[in-house]
């Protein structure tokens, strides 16, 4: 198993989340959203996986970027905001390969293991 959390530190999900993976001594990598954020190819993978951009966003996001995103057309230009403005991504993003899932998923991951 080779897991990424994509989070923040103050996101109460991120950090059940590290906790699910820690009680069950599973190793995992954690990019901080706010000061890394996800790179094309990351980006890519995760919504390959989720299947629509829309359920990436975080609906509790503020901030300008956020409040246009939902008037933002194409998927392209959805997928480039995400991309400059990872603040409005939903914490944690969890990666296994190709699967992903966005938020707090424990019933999920239980069958990764």
């Amino acid at each position: 198993m080779n897991i990424q959390i994509f989070g923040r530190s103050s996101s109460f999900d991120t950090k059940k989340a590290q906790r699910y993976f820690k009680e069950r001594r599973i190793n995992f990598q954690y990019i901080d959203l706010n000061s890394k954020g996800m790179s094309k190819g990351e980006l890519t993978s995760v919504l390959a996986a989720v299947g629509d951009i829309d359920k990436l966003l975080d609906p509790k996001a503020k901030g300008e970027a956020a409040a246009l995103f939902k008037y933002l057309g194409s998927k392209e230009e959805k997928f480039v905001k995400l991309l400059d403005y990872p603040e409005i991504i939903t914490a944690p993003v969890v990666r296994n390969g190709r699967q992903a899932t966005v938020g707090y998923c424990p019933d999920v991951w239980k069958s990764w293991e």
